[in-house]
């Protein structure tokens, strides 16, 4: 038995009727009646304006993109971004561009690009147009880029700057004060390209010059006093090797990569909100320079993700790794996707997590509780049922010989899942010993408490009716047996199973037919919502409890488990099989992904 397996992302619908309304549905619905992209044309993949001219109208009618950098693993914050600009392209009749913005050759690795690719397709998302589409790179436009920049310098638009990086920052200037221009501001279009060509060509060292553009060193934003375009960077890059020892800035690459692969829509998050004048700029004169087709893409920014008792900072996540705070990029308390996907996390959820939490302009806080009772509500309708004794006890029916027989086990049976009776039902058997939570049994039972305790009666889920004559303790006072006489025809099912009434239903697995499993118990990894806020050390905020590991024992349906199979394991909550030690029938490991309900701090 397995649980069911994940769908794709919800197919498109009617936009009005099933989408909630944010401002960038708004502007791309404005574009889309005034007709703002309508006359573009698509040549069936990335170039200039004279491929595109050559092209038919695009099919498309708006495109969107997805340009993770492949430098670490994604985080729940890229989760909300892959699922707005693919879900906005799905709903408009659009494509979404997957593209490695590949720019920094020194940070990046194809670890990252096939995780990248792994996790798009695992939220249930096809990229650039077909289901079978190679990813878009940045440094497939390396070429371009460096024609384009080549253009800016013959245009007067670009010079080449031989400060130092320090000077370069002083005479930047502040919000209070005005950039100094640069003293080699002032060379010739030829002598700025002739020195740019001599730094393509690996005649000047790494650092001793960068590429700027010309534009205004009073601007009072500070991103449009003259920015660095290019930088000498002798480094191996992963995809293009050794042909480049020159490298184009991210500003100047990402909206050039925009305008090749002809996108309508370029959703930022609001720190690039002031590079917004700059991309807009820049495309400007390339258009004008007759090399990018128009209109240009346009830029859009919303706010970024901020969801409590989670750290997104890859630096602060890399710590947590390479300082052994957590097993790796993939621990289950890690907010990367590949801890999510290890903790239980199913697309379906994600996908609502980023839906229900819309799009906004402005900065807030989304409580972790949101993203929980998201992956909650699509188990719930999903996750098969099981029994599970977390915390193990045994309870001996001390009448069970006399009753059913000596050596004798009863057969006992439940739903799969109880709203999908398709899905059949799972057996188990009862005998004369069982395991219990140790919780459930009370010498001296606090007020509310209906479970076992001596002269009370309760029922074993699916079994029968049983009666607590006491328990049995060791030297210490620990509970080491609990005792109870089995009431004859009471077993759930049968005509006699309502002939006795009970205050408590408690769950339990047949010592038996009981398998043993580890289940690893997770929670928060931080005990402060905002560990990182306000400069502090978020290390300090780690929590102590986030883990616990115990031995339980599952009931026997649970054998068939497969890796990343979820479960509700009843009165406890929703586990997964841990989709790298979990080994099917012989190695059962299981990862809390979330409970019944939310008791955090409760």
């Amino acid at each position: 038995m397995s649980a069911l397996p994940p769908s794709k992302a919800p197919a498109a619908a009617p936009v009005e009727a099933t989408k909630p309304s944010n401002f960038l549905r708004q502007i791309i619905e404005a574009d889309l009646a005034n007709g703002t992209y309508a006359a573009r044309q698509w040549a069936g993949s990335p170039g200039d304006a004279a491929h595109h001219a050559a092209g038919l109208p695009d099919p498309a009618k708006i495109r969107t993109r997805f340009p993770p950098e492949p430098n670490g693993y994604l985080h729940i914050g890229h989760a909300k971004s892959i699922c707005l600009n693919f879900g906005l392209a799905r709903d408009y009749g659009g494509v979404c561009h997957l593209r490695f913005d590949d720019t920094n050759p020194e940070k990046e690795d194809t670890e990252y690009v096939n995780a990248i690719i792994d996790t798009v397709k695992w939220l249930g998302f096809d990229w650039n147009g077909a289901a079978d589409a190679a990813p878009y790179q940045a440094s497939d436009y390396f070429d371009f880029m460096y024609r384009a920049a080549e253009y800016l310098v013959t245009a007067g638009h670009a010079y080449v700057d031989e400060q130092t990086v320090e000077q370069i920052r002083i005479n930047r200037g502040d919000f209070g004060k005005p950039g100094v221009d640069s003293p080699f501001r002032s060379r010739t279009p030829a002598e700025n390209l002739a020195i740019f060509r001599e730094m393509r060509d690996g005649q000047h060292e790494d650092g001793s010059m960068v590429l700027r553009a010309k534009i205004d060193m009073a601007s009072p934003n500070i991103n449009m006093r003259d920015p660095a375009i290019y930088r000498i960077r002798r480094a191996t890059h992963h995809h293009t090797g050794d042909k480049w020892c020159i490298y184009p800035m991210y500003t100047f690459a990402h909206p050039i990569e925009d305008a090749l692969e002809q996108i309508t829509h370029s959703i930022c998050t609001l720190e690039f909100e002031d590079q917004r004048p700059f991309y807009d700029w820049l495309l400007a004169r390339l258009c004008e320079g007759g090399l990018l087709a128009s209109p240009p893409p346009h830029q859009y920014e919303f706010a970024r993700l901020n969801l409590t008792y989670v750290v997104t900072s890859k630096r602060k996540l890399a710590q947590l790794v390479y300082d052994h705070k957590v097993s790796g990029w993939d621990d289950p308390r890690m907010p990367t996707i590949v801890g999510l996907r290890r903790r239980g996390y199913t697309p379906e959820a994600l996908n609502l997590f980023a839906e229900r939490i819309g799009v906004t302009k402005s900065d807030s806080w989304i409580d972790y509780s949101t993203l929980e009772g998201c992956l909650r509500e699509t188990l719930d309708h999903s996750a098969p049922r099981a029994m599970a004794v977390l915390d193990p006890v045994k309870l001996v029916l001390t009448n069970w010989n006399s009753v059913m027989g000596a050596g004798q086990l009863d057969a006992c049976s439940a739903p799969v899942h109880p709203h999908l009776p398709e899905l059949g039902k799972r057996q188990f058997n009862i005998g004369k010993e069982v395991w219990i939570e140790r919780g459930d049994y009370e010498e001296t039972p606090p007020k509310g408490f209906f479970r076992l305790f001596p002269g009370n009666k309760v029922r074993l889920k699916y079994g029968h009716v049983i009666s607590c004559t006491g328990a049995v303790k060791d030297a210490d006072g620990r509970v080491t047996e609990v005792h109870a006489e089995l009431i004859p025809d009471t077993k759930s099912g049968t005509p006699g199973a309502d002939a006795v009434k009970v205050k408590g239903v408690i769950t339990w697995v047949a010592v038996a037919d009981g398998l043993p499993a580890e289940v690893r118990m997770y929670d928060r990894l931080f005990i402060d919502a905002q560990p990182d806020a306000g400069g502090k050390d978020f290390i300090e905020s780690l929590n102590p409890n986030s883990l616990k590991v115990v031995q339980a024992i599952v009931e026997p349906s649970l054998a068939a488990a497969k890796a990343d199979d979820k479960f509700q394991f009843e009165r406890h909550g929703y586990f997964v099989a841990d989709r790298v030690d979990h080994v099917q029938g012989t190695k059962l490991v299981f990862n809390l992904a979330v409970g019944l309900k939310d008791s955090w701090g409760k």
